[in-house]
């Protein structure tokens, strides 16, 4: 199924009243990569370093999310791109461009300033799933979704209790990975491909970091 095709079919199911289609849509959103990119460096500083780490978590979200964030959202706002998920394959270059140089910035104002070990290994780990998935997009359409879903747990295990938090985590792909198939945004071999590129890039990162 070609990108064309896929997005034409996501609008066809977004208009879907179904409970099915309707969950899927909610999970779409919930478990949207900026959300969890934002939301999940102040989880993982309070869990591992306490309050200091959760302000240092707040400095990671705000660029690591929120700038690529904001530039989505001028450019749904001007029409360049379909919805903050950006279905249409060939519109995804730029703001994902903006979101490596984000990231990479975190990486180093955190590192050079001594932030908590932890949050660094987990910013490093983001931009290391870019680095995997975002070459991978410009030719075949990768599921951001469930790249990024399959990270976060990955992180999260660190700093949770690894048992219940993989078992709920993979709960949660699967239901992201279907969510997007679902809605015919994905394929699912694409949404396959970007739980596998998430959380192998995480856990490498987290092992070469020692955390």
């Amino acid at each position: 199924m070609d990108d064309q095709r896929v997005a034409s079919a996501g609008e066809g199911a977004v208009g879907a009243t179904g409970v099915p289609d309707r969950a899927a849509r909610w999970l779409t959103e919930i478990f949207a990569p900026q959300v969890l990119v934002i939301g999940l460096p102040p989880v993982v500083g309070l869990v591992s370093d306490g309050w200091p780490g959760f302000w240092w978590g707040l400095v990671a979200s705000a660029l690591c999310g929120g700038i690529p964030a904001g530039v989505i959202a001028l450019g749904v706002r001007s029409g360049r791109l379909d919805s903050r998920h950006i279905v249409d394959r060939s519109r995804r270059t730029v703001p994902l461009l903006v979101a490596v140089v984000a990231v990479f910035a975190a990486l180093l104002l955190l590192a050079g300033l001594g932030a908590p070990r932890f949050l660094v290994a987990t910013v490093a780990a983001m931009l290391a799933g870019l680095t995997v998935t975002v070459p991978v997009t410009l030719k075949w359409k990768i599921s951001f979704h469930a790249a990024v879903s399959a990270g976060t747990v990955l992180v999260l295990a660190r700093v949770l209790p690894a048992a219940p938090t993989l078992a709920c985590g993979a709960v949660v792909v699967v239901l992201v990975c279907w969510a997007r198939v679902r809605l015919a945004h994905h394929t699912a071999a694409q949404v396959a491909a970007g739980a596998v590129a998430g959380a192998c890039s995480a856990w490498v990162i987290l092992t070469l970091f020692g955390v």
